[in-house]
């Protein structure tokens, strides 16, 4: 019995760690304060003040942000576009900090911490 539960152990795939929800305003700026988010074109800081900024594909990108029943719910502009304020699901493995917008519910986007 115990051969056949190493065995399994060896052969069975270990599944990857988990991506752990941010559960409030305090934790997330643990993580992110005074650091930049990276990833595919866009690098942005966000702000104990509220604020977020940096640059997207080019563009320079201003925002705000604020902590709302368990949510980052922010708004972003530049030169191109408008985005307007939705609220999004955080979570974090590791370095990389991933937003899931429509409260959970839409598009994700995995930033780097740096």
């Amino acid at each position: 019995m115990r051969l056949l539960v190493v065995f399994l152990l060896l052969v069975l795939p270990v599944p990857a760690a988990a991506f752990e929800r941010v559960a409030d305003r305090g934790a997330f700026l643990a993580l992110v304060e005074g650091k930049r988010l990276t990833g595919d074109g866009v690098s942005l800081r966000v702000g104990r003040d509220g604020s977020i900024a940096g640059r997207g594909f080019g563009f320079r990108v201003t925002g705000g942000w604020s902590w709302q029943d368990g949510y980052f719910c922010r708004t972003l502009q530049s030169a191109i576009r408008y985005f307007p304020l939705n609220c999004q699901v955080v979570a974090v493995r590791g370095d990389v900090v991933r937003f899931v917008a429509d409260r959970g519910a839409g598009d994700v986007a995995d930033l780097r911490i740096r």
